[in-house]
């Protein structure tokens, strides 16, 4: 470890196909890409960023509650959990650190199903439909976020 504040960036379901997956959505880079992008803001920021995915809603709830007291930072993408996992709301509620919901697209603008997030609730703000520099943008609003906080 660093010594750095860790900001942990968690993906949910489907989001390991990336690259390949409804390219037109999407987009055609991979989550790998995704991660790196995150990865260079949370250096650039002095922070360290650690990044888990599932497939596995539970797996995501206990890497939440992992978490606590670990990482001063969440930013999730939840992909289709974002719309219905209310364990996932929960734990990400006994979360005390900044919590930044990050999605590729923008879900206001799709399917009528993808317009209510039970994240957003819990989440300190929500960066959405700006592609792969979504991942930049909630790294960056996660740590002006640590920083008003004095963290």
């Amino acid at each position: 470890m660093s010594g750095r504040p860790v900001v942990l960036l968690l993906s949910g379901p489907n989001l390991d196909l990336l690259g390949e997956r409804q390219p037109e959505v999407y987009g055609r880079e991979t989550l790998a890409d995704h991660v790196a992008t995150a990865t260079a803001e949370a250096t650039a920021r002095g922070l360290e960023l650690e990044h888990r995915q599932t497939n596995h809603e539970g797996e995501l709830v206990e890497l939440i509650h992992g978490a606590r007291g670990r990482a001063a930072a969440l930013v999730v993408n939840a992909g289709a959990l974002t719309h219905y996992s209310w364990s996932l709301h929960d734990a990400l509620a006994a979360f005390d650190g900044v919590v930044v919901e990050v999605h590729l697209s923008n879900p206001a603008a799709r399917e009528p199903f993808r317009h209510t997030s039970v994240v957003a609730p819990v989440a300190s703000g929500t960066i959405a439909g700006f592609g792969g520099l979504g991942y930049k943008l909630a790294v960056a609003a996660a740590a002006d976020l640590l920083a008003e906080r004095g963290g």
